[in-house]
């Protein structure tokens, strides 16, 4: 099964998740309540997410001209519109893509990134960023993120806003642990799956080799130093960038690193 068709498919179980707690409290009017919502924050998503994720991280137009050469040529082999490039006041290296299709698209870099990489380790991390571009992981990941969080509040609004006979133990565990910490899951899983994709095509786009120093000095520096905080955008990154160990890997935005340089190295010649 490929990549994509498995993020579909874990989509639409969300999505499911989603009908099946409408229709449980409210029946069909709850059910399609569950629906407008869903394509509400779906729309809301598809249209404002990159701006939102640049806004929230202060990423400023960035004009180096080097560095636009970089994307400027990558974004030529991958077959799509140059990407405009941001940089966000960051020590830490990492970056990161967003926007909805390749034709609104984004890219942005930290500045420990340009400081702390080679020119090298940056164009594979750049070609990282174009595959989720190209491999449409963005929209992908911005809807399973939306539909997640959207979960949790329709739980919150049908628990409170049903019948007395509703509200049961049972009910409350399933609404407020079990139906979001499967939505997390879910999301977490294409997050990973996505990144596995986007390392293939950024390594096809650049090296293999660059882009296991690039992942590794990365990965050496969010454990370092990584940063605190709200980690719901950590799947955006190329390396997870804030702190807080994972359970046997199920709650990790990212695969192993471990598992993507393996698979990298599969690819060297």
């Amino acid at each position: 099964m490929s990549s994509m068709l498995r993020a579909v498919l874990l989509l639409g179980f969300l999505t499911g998740i989603f009908l099946a707690i409408g229709f449980y409290f409210g029946g069909i009017g709850g059910m399609s309540l569950g629906l407008v919502l869903a394509f509400a924050t779906n729309f809301f998503s598809y249209w404002y997410a990159d701006k939102f994720v640049l806004a929230l991280y202060g990423a400023k137009p960035y004009g180096d001209r080097k560095m636009n050469h970089i994307v400027e040529k990558i974004a030529e082999k991958a077959g799509i519109p140059k990407p405009p490039l941001y940089i966000v006041n960051m020590d830490v290296p990492n970056a990161f893509a967003t926007g909805r299709n390749a034709k609104h698209a984004a890219i942005a870099v930290t500045k420990g990134l340009v400081d702390k990489l080679n020119d090298k380790e940056i164009e594979a991390v750049l070609s990282h960023e174009i595959g989720h571009v190209t491999n449409k992981d963005v929209l992908i990941g911005t809807l399973a993120a939306t539909i997640a969080g959207a979960i949790s509040w329709l739980a919150y609004v049908l628990f409170y806003g049903s019948d007395q006979k509703n509200r049961n133990a049972l009910s409350f565990v399933l609404l407020f642990f079990l139906a979001p910490v499967a939505a997390t899951l879910v999301r977490l899983a294409i997050s990973r799956s996505r990144e596995l994709s986007a390392d293939k095509t950024g390594a096809m786009l650049s090296n293999p080799e660059d882009l296991i120093s690039a992942l590794q000095k990365i990965s050496a520096h969010a454990k370092a130093t990584p940063l605190q905080g709200n980690s719901a955008t950590s799947h955006l990154f190329i390396v997870n960038p804030f702190s807080g160990a994972s359970l046997a890997g199920l709650f990790s935005s990212h695969p192993p690193l471990e598992t993507r340089v393996a698979r990298l190295k599969e690819m060297k010649p």
